[in-house]
C-alpha cells in the first residue's frame, strides 16, 4: 500500500548504514541510499522526531551454510556509522547482533519510552536488516514504512521480492518524497 499517513510518533529507523556495508557492491548505488537517508534524518530531527541508527557488529551464534555463526572478527571501522547520516546527540543508537534491530536490543524500550507508534525503515540491506527488522516492528504492534528508494541489498532479486511482496504485507511503502510530504511542519 503506497504511503498514506504518518503518525503524529513516527521513528525513523535507519538500518546498517555504516562503512563496512555501504563499501559493499549494491544493487542500487549506495551513495543514494546514504543520501536519502540522510535527507530522512534532517527532516525527523528538524521536526522533533525520534531518529534511530543502528549497526550490525556482530553476528548470531547459530551455525549455517552461510557459515559459522559465534564470533566473527570485523575490520577496525567496519561498524562506524557513515558520516553523511550527521549523527547527533539525541539520536538512538543500536548495535545489533542479528538481523534485524528489535532481537537482543533495547530498541521497542526505547520506541515505547518515546510514544512511538509507527516506525518509518530506510538502509542496507533490503531482504536481510531492513525486512526482518519490519517483520519484527509489525509483529510488536508499530505501524511500518519502508522508503522504497532509501533501500537497497546487494541481490536484486532480493531486493525486488522484500520491496514488492513482503513489505506491502506488513505496512506502507513510499519514495523518499512521499514520506517526506507526510511529516508535520517542522517546528
Amino acid at each position: 500500500m503506497t504511503a498514506t499517513t504518518l503518525d503524529p510518533r513516527t521513528a525513523l529507523v535507519v538500518i546498517d548504514l555504516q562503512t563496512g556495508i555501504v563499501g559493499l557492491p549494491t544493487a542500487h548505488p549506495a551513495d543514494e541510499i546514504v543520501a536519502r537517508s540522510a535527507r530522512l534524518a534532517a527532516a525527523f530531527r528538524e521536526r522533533g522526531l525520534p531518529v534511530v541508527l543502528v549497526n550490525v557488529t556482530g553476528v548470531a551464534p547459530g551455525r549455517t551454510d552461510g557459515g559459522p555463526g559465534g564470533t566473527v572478527s570485523f575490520p577496525d571501522g567496519w561498524a562506524d556509522l557513515v558520516k553523511e547520516l550527521d549523527q547527533q546527540p539525541g539520536d538512538i543508537t543500536v548495535s545489533k547482533q542479528q538481523w534485524g534491530a528489535f532481537y537482543g536490543t533495547a530498541l521497542d524500550l526505547e520506541l515505547r519510552r518515546r510514544g512511538v507508534t509507527q516506525i518509518v525503515l530506510c538502509g542496507i540491506s533490503t531482504s536481510i536488516g531492513v525486512e526482518s527488522t519490519a517483520r519484527d516492528a509489525y509483529e510488536h504492534g508499530y505501524h511500518v514504512t519502508v522508503a522504497t528508494d532509501a533501500v537497497t541489498d546487494t541481490d536484486a532479486e532480493a531486493h525486488a521480492r522484500a520491496v514488492g511482496t513482503i513489505f506491502p504485507r506488513l505496512g506502507e511503502t513510499g519514495s523518499t518524497a512521499d514520506i517526506l510530504a507526510l511529516l508535520p511542519a517542522a517546528e
